[in-house]
């Protein structure tokens, strides 16, 4: 029996995070992540951790069902059937795995993420 429990305490402002990189397939701008990793699991699933990513617009490919709770910032997520998800503070969203379209950041945001 597992008697640990990974946690943050507040995730919603918490500062020690990593240089996650450049944000791939840019297509303007250049959004660069930092995060932490909370978990992972066997084969990377589940994963979940703290994403924050800098404004730009880039190609989005979601690999696997992805839960987001946005804590601050501005996005917009545009399926490539035109659906268009506005996400701000306290929005929450589950992008089912083989989600693809566009990311658009307008102004910095911050995620609490998990990957199933």
């Amino acid at each position: 029996m597992k008697s640990s429990a990974p946690h943050i305490h507040g995730a919603t402002t918490y500062d020690d995070l990593v240089d996650w990189g450049a944000q791939p397939d840019s297509i303007e701008g250049a959004s660069h992540s930092t995060g932490r990793l909370l978990f992972k699991g066997p084969g990377n699933s589940p994963e979940t951790g703290i994403w924050v990513c800098t404004p730009g617009r880039w190609k989005i490919s979601v690999p696997r069902d992805e839960f987001c709770h946005f804590v601050s910032g501005r996005a917009r997520y545009t399926a490539v059937t035109g659906e268009v998800t506005e996400v701000e503070a306290g929005t929450c969203v589950v992008f089912p795995g083989g989600y693809e379209g566009e990311a658009e950041v307008i102004e910095t945001i911050r995620n609490i993420y998990m990957l199933a």
